[in-house]
């Protein structure tokens, strides 16, 4: 073939490509929660139920729920529910019940933990594996994508050469966490907060023990560490790396925080929607997976919300900057170091510009955040409420930024969906389209008496002025088609009435857009495993008979259920503390040991740690409390 016809080939090869559909799925506390990350850009939301929901405090009705998978569906943007929390037998009725009502409310999704689901009779909704489950090692995802979930969403502790052998072998969508707070222990493997106080993190009453300070002993009873937050860790933020993960096969890029209010929602959901549309923009692989434009009033910055600093934690590897010792709150923009100190104002060592009510923090002597709450700024003088034992060269950062959010908590997204609208002349009626960016078109005639113009350009500017009026619908009219209409003359009033009336139609038949969805057969993938124990949490009878029928033992139900944690594995974890602290046999300095076994320390409590240095975890089991 001659090589100009082999250049047309591949071109024509090239443009039939199909782009894939990448999404920003944000979280939601609440319908406000929801409300902002749909106007800040997200793809889809996902919001916790009226029950079982891993966030006992993030709560929300059907009704809200409903309310919000209208306003989403609108921009062709999607709600999924959070489900996933263990069940027990008595609540398998009021969950099945449960799910066909938030079915009917519009839910897109529903993200789950208990296998039980997989056994009941649902209506067509899909199934999202949540990282409560676990999906770490790639012969478990496979079985799972295999049993019918339409999407797993991965472990955080994966790296990007795990993600990409996982999506080569996966036929389910796959959902990847890039920022927001990190649970130290791997999901659903973590039973602390239930043995020292009875909360479960799996059924979503976690206590947050990991954020707890805690002193290192070694197996002598020395105290190697003391009063440090050892198990807490930064936050995660992998907005620099979102390229790599539309070329490794993502299909959603999630946000943590369903427990944070609508500013934080509104801006991290704008930062990633910049950063991944600059991805869409340069691929030809990757498209939006939802519709219309974004209007920000402010430039959305993480450092200005909540963040306990970051990391990328295990993306491109082991590294030794995940953890955060010295608080478990947020320290926000690194301000630089105090310089002057006085009785009632001191400085800093920062061009930055400090604002009176904004919120700082510095770290005192023995490490901890202080916070400070400015009262007034003159020049470089910060004048603080209190003091509270600032000194000459601490560290010093701003975690409220008081002008910021008072932008950011007015109207300061708005989202618009394009339209154009096309008139006709048809017999008697005046005719009008309205046809959205995603292919949804209305029409709505009148009837009139075709009158002649007097001037044609006068009422086609007249025409144009009206049918572009969108008012506080959430349209934004793209472009308009008269269609020869200028040569009549048409009141005002029917020209309103008509473009609200098509309009009204049309935001009505996107609310209750929804897609169809078949649930794919089992593919009938072996589990990696012939008995499971306590750490698949099977806490009823649908989710024993599901690993039952898949020819799987379950061995020992749930510590929920039994309430037996002695000497058992309480937190696995990636986290290492002998490689944080440089005693590690494979990586640490050399000649520098410690003895074993280790413990960390808080109270009565005593949290023995054990090393798998092969596969380079450390687990945490109670001692005694």
């Amino acid at each position: 073939m001659p090589s100009d016809a082999l250049t047309t080939k591949r071109f024509i090869f090239a443009q039939m490509v199909i782009k894939r559909p990448i999404e920003l799925l944000a979280p939601a506390r609440d319908i406000e929660c929801g409300m902002a990350a749909v106007n800040a850009g997200a793809d889809a939301v996902y919001i916790g139920g009226p029950r079982f929901g891993a966030r006992e405090d993030a709560s929300n009705s059907v009704e809200d729920i409903e309310k919000l998978a209208r306003y989403a569906h609108i921009f062709n943007a999607k709600v999924y529910i959070t489900l996933n929390t263990i069940l027990f037998d008595h609540e398998l009725d009021n969950a099945n019940h449960l799910v066909k009502m938030l079915y009917e409310a519009g839910a897109d999704a529903l993200i789950v933990q208990d296998m039980a689901f997989m056994m009941m009779d649902l209506p067509p909704i899909p199934l999202h594996a949540s990282t409560q489950t676990h999906n770490y090692d790639i012969e478990k995802i496979k079985f799972l994508s295999g049993a019918g979930f339409s999407r797993i969403v991965l472990a955080r502790e994966l790296s990007l050469d795990q993600i990409n052998k996982i999506r080569k072998e996966v036929t389910a969508e796959l959902e990847y966490f890039v920022h927001g707070s990190l649970c130290v222990s791997l999901s659903g493997q973590c039973y602390l907060s239930h043995a020292i106080g009875g909360r479960s993190a799996n059924r979503g009453a976690c206590a947050q023990p990991c954020r707890r300070k805690y002193s290192l002993a070694d197996g002598n009873g020395k105290i190697v560490i003391s009063d440090k937050h050892l198990l807490s860790l930064k936050d995660l933020n992998l907005s620099g790396y979102i390229g790599e993960l539309a070329e490794a096969g993502m299909d959603s890029l999630k946000i943590e925080g369903r427990l944070k209010d609508a500013s934080y929602v509104k801006n991290i959901t704008a930062y990633y929607r910049k950063k991944l549309d600059s991805v869409i923009d340069g691929s030809s692989r990757v498209n939006r997976a939802s519709a219309g434009v974004v209007y920000l009033k402010f430039t959305p910055d993480p450092a200005k919300s909540f963040n306990r600093s970051s990391t990328e934690y295990f993306l491109h590897g082991r590294k030794n900057d995940i953890a955060s010792p010295d608080t478990p709150k947020s320290l926000g923009e690194d301000l630089g170091v105090v310089k002057n100190v006085t009785s009632g104002w001191f400085d800093i060592s920062s061009d930055i510009i400090i604002s009176n009510n904004d919120g700082l923090v510095f770290l005192n002597r023995k490490g901890d955040a202080i916070g400070i709450k400015v009262n007034k700024v003159s020049g470089k003088q910060i004048f603080p409420d209190s003091p509270n034992g600032v000194f000459p060269g601490a560290s010093i950062f701003r975690n409220y930024d008081h002008s910021f959010n008072m932008l950011i908590s007015s109207e300061s997204a708005i989202r618009k969906l394009r339209v154009s609208i096309k008139l006709k002349a048809l017999e008697n009626n005046l005719t009008v389209i309205a046809e959205s960016e995603t292919g949804v078109f209305c029409v709505s005639s009148v009837p009139v008496t075709f009158t002649p113009a007097q001037n044609t350009e006068t009422s086609f500017n007249a025409i144009k002025t009206q049918m572009s009026k969108a008012g506080d619908t959430p349209f934004e009219i793209e472009s308009i088609d008269t269609g020869g209409c200028e040569k009549y003359f048409f009141p005002a009033s029917v020209l309103n009435s008509i473009r609200r009336s098509v309009l009204n139609q049309l935001k009505d038949k996107l609310e209750e857009t929804k897609g169809t969805y078949i649930k794919p057969a089992p593919a009938e993938i072996p589990y990696p495993l012939t008995s499971v124990g306590y750490e698949a949490n099977v806490s009823n009878t649908l989710a024993r008979k599901f690993y039952e029928n898949n020819n799987i033992e379950v061995s020992e139900s749930a510590i929920e259920v039994t309430s037996d944690s002695d000497r058992k594995k309480l937190m696995t974890t990636r986290h290492c503390l002998r490689y944080s602290l440089g005693y590690c046999p494979k990586y640490g300095i050399s000649g520098k040991e410690i003895e074993l076994p280790l413990y960390l320390v808080d109270g009565n409590i005593k949290l023995r740690l054990e090393f798998n240095c092969k596969d380079c975890f450390m687990s945490v089991s109670l001692e005694s409390k």
